[in-house]
């Protein structure tokens, strides 16, 4: 499971985007709190959930967080070159080279 921090005030108006992986569906944590967060705020808060032993991709793969994230991989770079961007990460070191994989090709094509 990944642990995800998140805060939240009335005051803000831009957007946070949580991916959050787990292994079932019986793992995710707040998951009725964050559907009524994206409910109120829907052009604040978006929210996607990666379930590797319940959930595919359109190739059959099991959905990690990087294979999630690989379905917004244009959207999201076009938010990392931003520089209002924050980006907060948690979990296994391990899935840091899926979303290399997916980020690297984006920065490699504009010259990064």
């Amino acid at each position: 499971m990944y642990c995800i921090v998140l805060y939240c005030c009335a005051q803000f108006n831009g957007l946070a985007w949580l991916f959050l992986g787990v292994p079932t569906s019986s793992s995710l944590l707040y998951k009725e709190e964050f559907e009524k967060m994206k409910e109120k705020s829907p052009e604040n808060f978006r929210l996607d959930f990666a379930v590797s032993r319940e959930q595919t991709n359109a190739k059959g793969e099991k959905m990690y967080i990087q294979t999630r994230m690989a379905e917004y991989a244009e959207e999201l770079w076009e938010l990392l070159k931003k520089d209002n961007t924050y980006v907060y990460m948690c979990g296994l070191k391990g899935m840091e080279k899926g979303i290399d994989e997916i980020l690297v090709p984006l920065a490699t094509k504009e010259g990064n």
